[in-house]
């Protein structure tokens, strides 16, 4: 299983990655939503998990577009709002 994980949260991003590969599941990481949406683009993952507040491109925006494109990649939003 290969999965994308867009969180500018550094620590949390450490320890749910550190989970991840305990469990053999391969993450491609990334702070910035511009990266993340390259790598959404260019790469075929199983799931990606996004961020809703990221730098330079909200996790809603990297859906929109990468549903636009045709990729119907499950995702998983996250969220600090309330």
């Amino acid at each position: 299983m290969r999965i994308l994980y867009v969180e500018d949260e550094k620590f949390l991003a450490e320890a749910v990655i550190h989970l991840l590969k305990k469990e053999k599941i391969n993450v491609d990481w990334t702070a910035d939503g511009e990266e993340g949406l390259e790598l959404a683009l260019k790469h075929n993952y199983d799931v990606m998990v996004l961020d809703i507040m990221l730098p330079r491109l909200s996790g809603l925006e990297i859906l929109q577009t990468v549903r636009k494109r045709g990729v119907k990649t499950p995702v998983i939003m996250l969220s600090a709002l309330n």
